[in-house]
Parts: C-alpha cells; structure tokens; sequence
C-alpha cells in the first residue's frame, strides 16, 4: 500500500481539519500520517509516495516554516508525488477562491520552486470568539475593509467542503491511482 504524508501549517486549527477530512477521503488507498510542518525537522519524508501540504494564511502571509519546509526539502518533494492547498478568508469571494485568482496561492507559487501536481485554495474560518484581544480587532478591521463579517461574538466558516472533497478524490485518482 502507498504512503501519503499530510503536512499541515495552521494558525487556529481549521487547515489541520481540514487535513484530517482529506485524509478521511484517501486512507481508502493509502496509509496516511499527518504531521505539523513544525514537527517535521528531523522527520524522513523519503519513506512517503506522495505528500500533500495544506497551510494557512494570516494577515497576508504564510507562516516562515512552510517555506522553510519546502526549501529544505524540495529536492525531495521534486521525486514525489505532490499536492498543496491554501486556507485563507479571501477565499470566501468568488473572484478570489481559485487557483489562478487566489492572490496568496500565486504569491506562494512565485516564491518557491516546488511546483505541486495539484493545487487548490479553499476559504477558510474567522472565529472571532477564539482570538486574543489583537487578533480580534485586527481581524475585524480586515474584514470591514473587505466587506466580510464583523459580528464579535460569532464564528463564520467559509469553507466549502465539497470542494475539499473533490480535492481529496483529485487526488486518489492522479496521485494515488490504483
């Protein structure tokens, strides 16, 4: 049976849910591990047959550890098969939920080498409830500028997860095939 690697760089937690639901989707086919790229250091990604990187975006800008994944590895991810997928609020927005629309997906793909098999972007979650006292008012400042929701005391996922579920057999099917 193959092996599949999910890597996943999340601020609040909702790119690593959605990482278990695509794991959900593709443990059919595949032993699955997922792991934090801030555990993934001294970690062997030479034993997986294929690897899917899902991270997130706050205030603009993807985490340094992913790019610090994917420059220390990207000899090897150049040998595997390879997905990456993109969480942001954004995305919510039609004219900004797809892979050559997404501002972030592009920024990321002109920053690396890696160049994945399979990408996607899904919108993300604001969860105004979980976030400190700068995150909240930050995040609320954004979303007025952007036209999102500003109600503090609510959470408003974005996600559509038939998409994520259509990934998920994207990936079965080109990566993962049988």
């Amino acid at each position: 049976m193959k092996k599949t690697l999910i890597v996943y760089s999340s601020t609040d937690g909702h790119t690593l849910r959605i990482c278990e639901h695509i794991k959900n989707i593709i443990e059919k086919q595949t032993s699955v591990f997922i792991i934090s790229v801030e555990e993934t250091s001294n970690f062997d990604l030479d034993k997986f047959d294929c690897v899917v990187l899902g991270a997130s975006i706050r205030y603009g800008n993807h985490k340094p550890s992913l790019y610090s994944f994917v420059e220390k590895n990207e000899g090897l991810l150049a040998t595997k098969r390879t997905a990456f997928f993109n969480v942001n609020a954004v995305a919510r927005k039609e004219d900004k939920n797809s892979i050559e629309t997404n501002p972030y997906l592009n920024k990321f793909l002109k920053r690396v080498t890696w160049q994945p098999d399979i990408l996607a972007v899904f919108a993300g979650k604001i969860s105004y409830p979980e976030y400190n006292f700068f995150d909240k008012h930050m995040i609320r400042f954004i979303m007025w500028m952007s036209k999102g929701p500003t109600d503090q005391t609510k959470v408003f996922e974005f996600t559509d997860w038939d998409k994520v579920e259509a990934f998920g057999k994207k990936i079965l099917k080109e990566l993962l095939p049988h």
